[in-house]
This record gives structure tokens, sequence and C-alpha cells, in this order.
């Protein structure tokens, strides 16, 4: 199956998926509760995560799955995947228990290690992102209107934009920015979401400083990356995909324009997970 055809299902996938998602979310039918690692998760991502599954299963049956919602696979089993679907079926579940609209379904086709293929669709605001690699990225509206997406072109005497969370304490973000440059805040719900924003030109950088999988940041990785931008660690180091025990990412940066010269805009520090 090619490249082309595999975007289309992951395309269609995170459609289902954000159907069934936005039932859960317009009736406030769901029940909630707090895993292991202290996050929350409803039946809606359960339900959403049932579709994903079901969905690429029987397109593409030959192509193991990872997802947040599924027990973790051992490294032995998956370190010799030449390719894999990473999956969150709900980004941003706790915006979607506040009922934000903040909240996206995440497709991510891993291959040798990197993200080739990346899908965020939000069903509240029904807009969809997607990349694959080589190929840039695109937005399709709410209309159906598809367009391409780029970073924003960066002038220095500009503020450089900086999405957060809307409950996020700005002091923690801020001690780790440069007082050389001006900065303004763009306030917005999910990690995957933040990406998108980042993809389109609406921010500049995303610093996310806390626990994250490797689910949170495929999808967008390929989307920001097609775009122009970029996700790196906290140390300025490369992420990532299926090299370690643990599928937990350092804390990361995501980045738009290279013009901006992000190694003085903030200051690096270590956070292995």
């Amino acid at each position: 199956m090619n490249k082309k055809a595999l975007l289309n299902i992951a395309i269609d996938c995170a459609k289902k998926a954000g159907v069934e998602a936005l039932k859960y979310y317009q009736s406030g039918d769901y029940t909630a509760e707090i895993k292991d690692d202290n996050s929350p998760v409803t039946s809606a991502d359960i339900a959403a995560n049932d579709i994903l599954m079901q969905q690429l299963k029987r397109l593409t049956p030959d192509i193991p799955i990872i997802s947040e919602e599924v027990g973790a696979v051992e490294l032995n089993k998956r370190i010799d995947w030449q390719r894999y679907w990473l999956l969150d079926p709900i980004d941003g579940t706790g915006e979607f228990i506040l009922a934000s609209g903040d909240f996206a379904i995440n497709i991510a086709l891993v291959e040798n290690g990197w993200p080739s293929i990346g899908v965020i669709h939000a069903p509240d605001k029904q807009v969809t992102y997607y990349a694959q690699t080589g190929s840039g990225a695109f937005k399709e509206d709410q209309n159906g209107a598809i367009q391409p997406i780029h970073v924003e072109p960066y002038q220095s005497k500009r503020a450089i934009k900086v999405a957060v969370s809307r409950r996020q304490k700005l002091e923690l973000i801020g001690q780790y920015l440069s007082n050389d440059f001006e900065f303004e805040y763009v306030p917005l719900g999910s990690c995957s979401l933040k990406n998108a924003l980042i993809a389109e030109g609406g921010a500049d950088c995303y610093l996310r400083i806390g626990p994250t999988g490797e689910w949170d940041t495929g999808a967008s990785h390929c989307i920001l990356e097609e775009a122009g931008g970029a996700i790196i660690s906290s140390e300025f180091k490369a992420l990532s995909y299926n090299k370690r025990e643990s599928l937990l990412n350092p804390d990361f940066i995501s980045t738009g324009s290279a013009d901006i010269p992000w190694q003085q805009v903030i200051k690096a520090h270590k956070a292995e997970r």
C-alpha cells in the first residue's frame, strides 16, 4: 500500500474517531477517572481508541499499533518494527472534560524511527491538519477547503508568540525565556493543537515542561517539520521514537521559523524521563 493511501486511511480513521468522541462531548454523557500516571481518561477516550484500533487493524492488518490507551509493548518486541501506527485517541482529555473544545485525535505512522505521516483532527472545531514526509503540511477547514500551511516568517522587531495552556503558570514558562526578547502568550488547549498552531503560523513556539508520551508528539512532529518547524528536546537534541523502553518524552520545545535564534531565546535544561 502506497504512502498516499496510508495517509488517506489515517485521515479517514481520525475523522471517524472524532465523530464518536463528539457524541460523548456534546451529550456530556461520559465517565472519567485518573490513570496510574495521574492523567485523566474518559469513556470517550476508550471509545475513540476502539474505533481507531478496529479500523486500522482491518485496513492495515500488517502494521502494528501503539496507542496511549492500550498496554505498553515491551521494547524487545517492538524494536525491530520497521513501521507502526502511533495513536493518541484524544489528546487534551483535560480540555475535553473542561468543555473548551481544544482536544484532538492524533495518528502518526512511524517508519524507521521517525514519523512519516501525521494527522490531527479536532472534532469540535471540525478542522484537520495532516502531513506526509516530503509532501508538505495542510489544513482542511470545517467547509472541506484544503490549504498548505507554513510557520510564520520572523522579523526581528516583533514579539515571539509562545503557545501556552490556559491553566499553565506563566512564571514556569517565563523562567526558560531570555530577557533579551519580547514575548506574547497565545493560550490554547491540547499539546498537538499548540503544535498545529505553530505549523499554521499562529504561534512561534511551545515549551512543554512535564510528562508526555511519544503519542503526544508523533503526529504533530511530522506536520510541524513539513511546515518548516521542529520539535526538539529541552537540551536542543532530537527526539526519538521507539528507541527506549519508556515511551515518555523528555521536556521538549516546538519551534517555528528557523530564522529565530532559538538557543538565545530559550534556556536549555535537562529533564530526561
